[in-house]
């Protein structure tokens, strides 16, 4: 999928809709931006929810590494 976008005077950019339904990325998530090489990779990584946190404390384990886990974008 090839998508492009303008950036404005602000340096903002939109995200295409068809990118964002892809991904399922909704308001709150966080783009991580990566640069080598003079080129731009960019991560989608999911807000954390109360679910999700939940979740964590419902398998057992070590919770602290489980929530890096998560927000590290290893689920």
């Amino acid at each position: 999928m090839v998508s492009q976008t303008k950036i404005s005077e602000g340096y903002s950019t939109i995200v295409p809709a068809e990118i964002r339904e892809t991904l399922n990325l909704t308001p709150g998530d966080i783009l991580q931006w990566d640069v080598e090489n003079n080129i731009i990779t960019i991560h989608p990584k999911k807000k954390i929810t109360l679910s999700v946190i939940c979740g964590i404390t419902s398998i057992g384990g070590d919770a602290v590494k489980d929530k890096k886990r998560i927000q590290a974008g290893q689920e």
